[in-house]
């Protein structure tokens, strides 16, 4: 890990340390950069599952489902 000099916001940084619990300004810090970059991937995710769902429909799905559930009828 590299060490990098910041000025940060005194009273977010207070108030991050309260919310989350931590005790270190590293450690809240560290905690703030991973719940960044994890809250873009879940709203990545949710993009591609939106791109996906805008291309489906309910009644297509349920010939489907039956297809599968009785393919000899």
């Amino acid at each position: 890990m590299g060490i990098t000099r910041i000025d940060i916001d005194d009273q977010a940084l207070a108030d991050a340390m309260r919310l989350s619990g931590e005790r270190t300004t590293e450690d809240v810090v560290n905690l703030a950069l991973r719940e960044y970059v994890e809250r873009h991937a879940r709203i990545a995710a949710l993009q591609r599952h939106a791109a996906v769902a805008k291309g489906w429909d309910y009644e297509g799905w349920q010939t489907l489902r039956t297809v599968e559930k009785h393919p000899a009828d």
